[in-house]
């Protein structure tokens, strides 16, 4: 694999998960900038748009090939650098860390991203305050049931499954981010908080932060 360059946004949740990614496989990567508030919305853009069709962030090249969607480039990279792993070695376990990982992937970040709450103020004439609870919901719908399958299961160790880190973790570490950037309660969950906390702790989830991004504003 030559240098991968990945595009993204300091305070997207997709693309903080590729960086966590990336930190914990060791791979060292360039970084692009693309600003999605800041004149619209460089991912509308005729360039990014070239790049990516979808105007989302992230997206990584790698050997000339664009690769888009994080959990796609996420499950690449543990294909093409599987040292560490991030998903056990036996196919029901591997189930159950991608389940726990969709929780968040496919039922929750979709509900609350960008583009869905500017359409709910832009489009659908939704307040402000509205939205927030819009938001709020799907957090606690999401992390509730999370909750529930991490604490009441023996394969739950120090992190979502056993005592390495791995993909339900890199998905969790982002969206409890956001959860606290728009203040929603996070003390209900004992053991989101605590993997989380486990999780920031290491030097891969700690540089990946959105505030240590170069874009950082």
């Amino acid at each position: 694999m030559s240098r991968p360059t990945l595009y993204g946004y300091w305070r997207s949740t997709a693309a903080y998960r590729v960086r966590i990614a990336l930190n914990l496989k060791s791979i060292d990567y360039d970084s692009q900038a693309v600003h999605l508030v800041r004149k619209g919305g460089e991912q509308h853009g005729v360039a990014y748009q070239a790049l990516n069709p979808q105007g989302l962030v992230p997206a990584l090249v790698v050997d000339g090939q664009v690769l888009t969607q994080s959990m796609a480039i996420i499950e690449y990279l543990e294909e093409t650098c599987p040292r560490p792993p991030l998903l056990p070695s036996r196919p029901l376990e591997r189930a159950r860390v991608r389940a726990l990982a969709a929780v968040i992937a496919c039922d929750v970040h979709p509900l609350n991203n960008l583009r869905v709450l500017d359409y709910l103020s832009s489009q659908a004439a939704v307040a402000d305050d509205a939205k927030t609870k819009w938001y709020a919901h799907w957090i606690a719908e999401g992390f509730t049931a999370l909750e529930a399958m991490l604490a009441r299961d023996a394969a739950t160790g120090d992190f979502c499954h056993g005592d390495a880190p791995g993909l339900a973790d890199i998905v969790l570490v982002a969206q409890m981010y956001n959860a606290r950037r728009f203040d929603c309660d996070v003390e209900p969950y004992p053991t989101l908080r605590r993997i989380d906390a486990a999780c920031r702790a290491l030097d891969a989830f700690d540089a990946a932060r959105p505030e240590k991004q170069e874009d950082a504003v």
